[in-house]
């Protein structure tokens, strides 16, 4: 699947994928309030798209299953995004652009949207305006619009520890098939954080990468989400997609990030595509999407 693609008429598409936390620890917290993490996270085919075309005057169109999510939602990450860009450009020729959101993913649910919404935006802005950033300088860039950003950017297996910006590729990641759940509400991230009792927790065990799925369900026995006990006291529903998700006999179910989706983690497509039509029988008003994570690039630069 690409990333980035160009269209004949010169409109250029990212895809913004899900980001899913496998693992999260809380190790700490910094005098200044933000807390520091360890979590090992990838990246689903499933996500967002963002669409960049020049235009008469900057403008931003928002589509899709949850795009009234963000009607109300002033300034939008990709408008952030778009702006960072064309102010740190070095003189070159930004003109207005007209860009389109087609938001599949829920709204404040724990995997990455907005910072993956303004994550593509900045590949795409990067290729429509010719400004040849790698994924490293847009990762700086991004660091700005928040912790999640520079992750997001490189849309690969990897750890990230501190607040985010310590982040370490994880090479021969074996792809992952799973299904993502969220019962249709938003979980605020400092609520959560701020209703977690133990802030010094140790970090996730060494990892080095797992030749299988199996491998790595062996290594995630040993890990957890220190933010879903939090979670699931502020929205006790995160319990009941859990349950549901575990009806389904997968290899492993856990919250990501902050919450309130779920993933579960099958052996293969067929389970999942079971798996997700039960649950979308069971609860229609539920996101449910079986999905698949996107391979590893060959080398950091593919990502933009």
């Amino acid at each position: 699947m690409q990333l980035l693609s160009t269209s004949e008429d010169g409109r250029i598409e990212a895809l913004a994928p899900a980001k899913i936390n496998l693992a999260l620890h809380v190790t700490g917290r910094r005098d200044d309030g933000y807390h520091l993490i360890d979590t090992l996270a990838v990246f689903t085919e499933f996500g967002d798209r963002v669409t960049v075309a020049p235009g008469d005057a900057d403008s931003l169109a928002v589509t899709g299953p949850f795009s009234r999510d963000l009607e109300a939602e002033p300034g939008n990450l990709v408008e952030r995004a778009r702006d960072l860009l064309r102010g740190l450009s070095g003189g070159h020729d930004c003109g207005p652009v007209a860009i389109t959101l087609e938001k599949n993913l829920p709204v404040a649910s724990g995997i990455g949207g907005g910072s993956s919404d303004a994550a593509a935006s900045l590949r795409a802005l990067n290729s429509l305006w010719s400004l040849g950033c790698n994924a490293g300088q847009l990762a700086g860039i991004g660091r700005t619009l928040g912790a999640d950003v520079p992750m997001c950017v490189h849309v690969r297996p990897l750890r990230a520890r501190g607040t985010g910006e310590e982040i370490t590729f994880v090479d021969g990641f074996p792809p992952l098939v799973m299904v993502l759940a969220n019962p249709g509400i938003g979980v605020p991230t400092p609520a959560v954080f701020k209703a977690l009792k133990e802030k010094d927790n140790l970090p996730l065990p060494d990892f080095s990468g797992a030749a299988n799925t199996q491998g790595l369900i062996a290594w995630l026995r040993n890990t957890r989400n220190d933010l879903e006990a939090p979670a699931r006291s502020l929205a006790p529903v995160v319990g009941d997609v859990l349950a549901e998700l575990r009806q389904h006999r997968p290899l492993a179910a856990r919250m990501s990030g902050s919450g309130a989706t779920c993933f579960a983690l099958f052996d293969n497509p067929e389970t999942a595509r079971q798996a997700e039509t039960g649950l979308r029988t069971a609860h229609p008003d539920w996101f449910v999407a079986a999905t698949t994570t996107l391979p590893s690039p060959g080398d950091n630069d593919a990502r933009h």
